[in-house]
């Protein structure tokens, strides 16, 4: 049941073409609305409007945090069961670029994994790396039969999804568990991760994401409480309300045989998760998410660095919306509530950059522009703020968190002034259609030491 949405949807100079006519289309209808209704209607008219927008997506925000609140740690805790009868072979994918820091920490918990040893392959792909990563993936091969490494040439292009794409080609395992080369799993990850397949309605099953070192900075400490907020209490909500939460790239599982007929993870994209998760969709399958199935990562502790992270997370579900919204519209696999609920979560990066203006209007608002009351004006400065924070308090009380760390939500602020740059700079540059490739983040690995890791010198 192939929808045959192709990979390179949204590619090409007619695409770009059409992004940019768009774009000029928007300040073509706000010239002309400047011109005839006047600088005061018109700013007045945009208020009104974004107070609209994100008065819906306050609500949303609002009802995850409801449902997170209500249910989500009875979920959390709940127990495994009947898991011995039913062991899918599970084939473990992980592309490394460039991770000497990270990747002994990774392997050795993947090698620590709790599954029957003849239903699991382990496949590491070396992406072309140039500093140690290599030559320590191979000590730990000498040293660990059960792991296999796959060296990518330079330039075997695809990123991410080209390396997946090369591992998954050496397995015939029923379920591919993907990670990144940071992360490092509880050992019971599989059995909860695999047991939703027994639905055959479910494609891809996604589990919780929690950061392994968020004393390391004041922006890793930052981070670690948005990951509470992400995973505990807005993919739970679009789990509970929806039931449409989403494939997130790593600690996520797959049916081999969908993501072989779907034609691999994209390599047109910088989000395979995103975009996978609509193709899912779009067949008529469905992603399942299980908060029970946690996975260690490291953060960023660099402004740069989480610029750079944030600006391909926004770039690449900017360009998922342009892509997919005509096939949402479309499809007969979902409900009209449930295509609102993706087109929502599909304009999630679009919104800082509708924060970006209604800051804008609030301070021309200041100087004596724009007709809107202070109530009203008011009003928008709130929603700017009140949902996402919404979210972030249920998530510090569900991470059951030191009270004092209240106050680092304070550091929201500056980072949620870098969300509204880094997705203004990729909407624009995604409409004008300018060049941009998949990159990796970089680690830090000061919390990925393993005592035990195999010698180089064991190598050959």
């Amino acid at each position: 049941m192939n929808t045959g949405v192709p990979h390179q949807a949204g590619h090409g100079p007619a695409a770009r073409d059409s992004y940019r006519r768009a774009l000029a289309t928007h300040f073509g209808v706000l010239v002309a609305a400047l011109l005839l209704f006047g600088v005061d209607r018109t700013l007045g008219f945009l208020a009104t409007t974004l107070n609209v927008v994100f008065l819906i997506f306050f609500f949303r925000h609002l009802g995850f945090a409801v449902a997170a609140a209500r249910w989500a740690e009875h979920d959390v805790n709940a127990p495994l069961v009947g898991i011995e009868t039913y062991v899918p072979t599970i084939a473990v994918l992980v592309a490394c670029k460039d991770e000497e820091l990270v990747v002994d920490g990774m392997v050795a918990a993947l090698l620590a994994l709790d599954y029957p040893p003849d239903a699991l392959t382990v496949v590491v792909v070396d992406d072309a790396s140039t500093d140690g990563t290599g030559a320590r993936l191979d000590a730990w091969a000498v040293a660990d039969p059960r792991l296999r490494v796959l060296h990518r040439e330079p330039g075997a292009g695809g990123g991410k999804s080209g390396a997946l794409n090369d591992a998954l080609a050496l397995t015939d395992s029923e379920i591919a568990v993907i990670f990144d080369a940071d992360h490092q799993p509880e050992s019971g990850v599989l059995r909860r991760l695999s047991r939703h397949f027994r639905d055959p309605r479910v494609g891809a099953v996604m589990g919780r994401c929690v950061v392994r070192n968020g004393v390391e900075s004041s922006l890793a400490s930052t981070i670690f409480i948005d990951y509470l907020s992400g995973y505990l209490v807005n993919e739970y909500g679009r789990q509970a309300l929806f039931e449409l939460p989403a494939y997130g790239g790593a600690n996520c599982a797959v049916r081999t045989s969908l993501i072989r007929a779907l034609g691999g993870w994209n390599p047109d994209t910088v989000t395979e998760d995103t975009d996978l998760t609509l193709r899912l969709l779009l067949d008529g399958y469905r992603v399942r998410y299980d908060p029970s199935a946690v996975d260690f990562e490291e953060a960023v502790l660099s402004s740069q660095r989480f610029w750079k992270q944030r600006y391909r997370w926004a770039r690449g579900h900017q360009k998922c919306l342009r892509d997919y919204w005509r096939a949402i519209v479309r499809t007969p696999h979902l409900s009209v509530m449930e295509k609102v609920e993706t087109m929502l979560f599909l304009w999630v990066y679009h919104v800082p950059v509708l924060c970006g203006v209604g800051l804008l209007l609030i301070a021309l608002h200041a100087f004596g522009l724009g007709n809107s009351s202070v109530i009203q004006m008011v009003s928008l400065s709130a929603l700017l703020f009140a949902g996402p924070f919404c979210e972030l308090a249920v998530g510090l009380v569900l991470g059951r968190v030191e009270r004092r760390a209240v106050w680092t939500l304070v550091g929201f602020i500056p980072a949620f002034g870098m969300s509204i740059m880094t997705a203004t700079k990729a909407y624009f540059e995604g409409m004008l259609g300018t060049t941009y490739t998949w990159s990796k983040t970089a680690r830090s690995g000061a919390t990925s030491v393993v005592a035990d890791a195999p010698e180089l010198e064991s190598v050959g």
